[in-house]
Formats: structure tokens, C-alpha cells, sequence
């Protein structure tokens, strides 16, 4: 990772939830469990830009994310857009 990490020092992982089969599909490919993906697609499908803040805050609300968790974050969309960052809780 350009921050310096490795995947194992990710806590959790909150990507856009466009599509379940990718989102596993690119953990399996990282090494990362499935526990260590946030996925909250069942329950509202792809709500485009909206999914990445709506799963960090029910991570949160669920308490999924402790103070000094490492959290990464993921967006991307039509045209190739993305955005990723790194947060230390």
C-alpha cells in the first residue's frame, strides 16, 4: 500500500458497495477475511456515493471500529473515478 501498510494492518475495510461478487472477488485477491469487510449491500444495493459514509457510520454505530483501528475506505464510479484513503480511528 502507498501508505506505508501492509493489508494485515487493516482493521476493516469499508469499500463502495456496488457489487458484492467484486467485493469479494478483490478481498480474496488482497487476503483479506471477510470479517474484515464492511458490507451493508444487502440491505440498500448500490446508493452510489452515499454507500462508502452510510456503511462507515453503521460500522461505527455497530462498534466495528475501536479508537486506533485502521480503516480504509473505497469509492469509484463510471469514468474510471475512484478515491481511496486510509483513516487511523
Amino acid at each position: 500500500m502507498l501508505s506505508g501498510l501492509e493489508c494485515s494492518d487493516v482493521d476493516l475495510v469499508i469499500p463502495h458497495q456496488a457489487n458484492i461478487r467484486i467485493l469479494m472477488a478483490v478481498a480474496k485477491k488482497l487476503g483479506l477475511p471477510k470479517e474484515k469487510i464492511y458490507l451493508n449491500i444487502e440491505k440498500y444495493g448500490n446508493m452510489s456515493s452515499a454507500s462508502t459514509a452510510v456503511a462507515l457510520c453503521e460500522a461505527v454505530r455497530e462498534g466495528r471500529i475501536k479508537k486506533g483501528n485502521v480503516v480504509l475506505l473505497d469509492a469509484f464510479g463510471a469514468g474510471l473515478v475512484w478515491g481511496a484513503c486510509v483513516i487511523r480511528w
